[in-house]
């Protein structure tokens, strides 16, 4: 702990995202950064506490107070060093992590104020690479090879621990490149494509073979490997099943966010299959992240308006519910930077049916909606609130969730990682289900 007064003396100052004026207009990362100094006061706020809870709330078990201690001294190298201990690829959970350790952390109970842990995690790792910190390294082979199935955030740390344990690692992908949904799913304003494609050159340099447009089916597994490592997430997207659901115009929320990407990325699309809200108004049915980046993205197409829609009751604001206490993660209400950019937000909505002239969609019959506790303490019951009325749309995108993929009865030497595993979850989850793999393949290969 540098300097044990820091978190008295020093306020928690967030780099903030650009003006809204501005980001709406192109595709770039909306979220800004500080400068060397006002990183390292920050690094400094931190208590070094005895009990770190950051430590026990971050599913990778990162260390901030260890790694912001050397930031707070200009060891930059040392604070990668120990960050890159735990974290894999931190320039990723640094960029998109909804940083559980900050709400785990004590100033965040005392003055909620947390450390900018998530913040101080992006800037060392930008600061390792500029300054060549992140190196390649060649592990002696060992004469084993593992596949590793899918190349999202599980697949690709399977694959990274797995490799520097001297295997050899195959990763096949269905899609053109790396990245599952931090490539196909998280729009450019959040995770430059660039970032991800730094990190693929690193783990292309240490030995991974990587072979993509290659769709493999888990009960018929490519011949020749030792093990196998599952990661494909859940590719099944939740879907409303009302009346209607047949009208052009109804899209789940990947269509529109893997197409944006690809579109970036240089991909072409024929305007019959583009998935667009330019002049449209937009309703997004799903109060999630997922729905919120279809916020974003409809901005940055030109929309009308949009609409965001939940069945769910509003979140509380503020951190001092005696239902949600500190160090568990707050379910409180969450305004992101794209529900700043302009969004009609409403909650306890039911949808009825889609509504359209001509075979397209035109809007969602809804019903404002109350939870009554069940009779029998089971699930809530759901009665409405008010009469039905239509929200007009001329493009509905569905962001309700994903569904757990139903995975066969799998041989011995195939294991499952992360979404795939799980359902669906956060990023930093899906790595830490990917280090877990590889330790269980590790084991599995080295008892044979």
């Amino acid at each position: 702990m540098g300097d044990p007064k820091a978190f008295l003396t020093i306020h928690r100052k967030e780099a903030g995202y650009r003006p809204v004026h501005d980001r709406i207009h192109d595709f770039g990362e909306v979220e800004q950064t500080l400068n060397s100094n006002d990183r390292r006061q920050q690094a400094a706020r931190c208590m070094d506490c005895g009990v770190p809870f950051c430590h026990w709330a971050c599913p990778l078990g990162n260390k901030p107070p260890e790694w912001n201690d050397a930031l707070y001294r200009g060891d930059w190298e040392l604070a990668y060093r120990l960050l890159n201990s735990t974290n894999d690829f931190p320039e990723f959970t640094g960029r998109v992590c909804p940083a559980l350790c900050e709400k785990a952390c004590v100033l965040n109970l005392v003055e909620h104020e947390p450390t900018t842990n998530r913040e101080d995690e992006a800037a060392i790792t930008e600061h390792a690479f500029e300054e060549n910190y992140v190196r390649i390294r060649r592990p002696e082979r060992n004469g084993k090879a593992v596949a590793v199935v899918g190349s999202g955030p599980a697949g690709l740390v399977a694959a990274n621990r797995l490799n520097l344990m001297g295997y050899k690692v195959t990763v096949f992908d269905k899609n053109e490149d790396a990245g599952g949904l931090l490539r196909y799913g998280i729009p450019n304003f959040k995770l430059n494509k660039a970032v991800i494609d730094r990190r693929m050159g690193v783990l292309r340099a240490e030995g991974i073979d990587f072979e993509f447009n290659r769709e493999i089916d888990v009960e018929d597994l490519p011949g020749g490997f030792d093990a196998y490592v599952i990661a494909t997430g859940t590719p099944e997207a939740r879907d409303l099943d009302i009346p209607g659901r047949d009208l052009k115009g109804i899209h789940f929320a990947l269509d529109m966010l893997a197409q944006q990407n690809r579109v970036l990325a240089g991909r072409e699309f024929g305007r019959a299959e583009r998935v667009t809200a330019k002049g449209k108004d937009v309703l997004v049915i799903g109060g999630g992240d997922t729905g919120s980046d279809c916020i974003g993205t409809a901005h940055r197409q030109g929309c009308r308006s949009v609409t965001q829609i939940e069945i769910m009751p509003k979140p509380p604001v503020g951190l001092d519910d005696p239902r949600n206490p500190w160090p568990g993660w707050p379910r409180t209400l969450k305004t992101t930077s794209s529900h700043e950019e302009g969004c009609t937000r409403r909650w306890n909505v039911n949808s009825l049916r889609f509504v359209g002239e001509d075979g397209r969609v035109t809007g969602v019959e809804v019903q404002q909606i109350e939870w009554k506790p069940a009779p029998d303490g089971g699930r809530p019951v759901m009665q409405p609130a008010a009469d039905p009325e239509v929200i007009k749309a001329d493009i509905v995108l569905l962001a309700m969730g994903f569904l757990k993929p139903q995975l066969p009865q799998l041989p011995p030497n195939v294991f499952v990682a992360g979404d795939a595993a799980t359902g669906a979850s956060l990023v930093v989850r899906a790595m830490t289900g990917g280090r877990d793999a590889a330790a269980k393949v590790d084991r599995y290969l080295s008892r044979k």
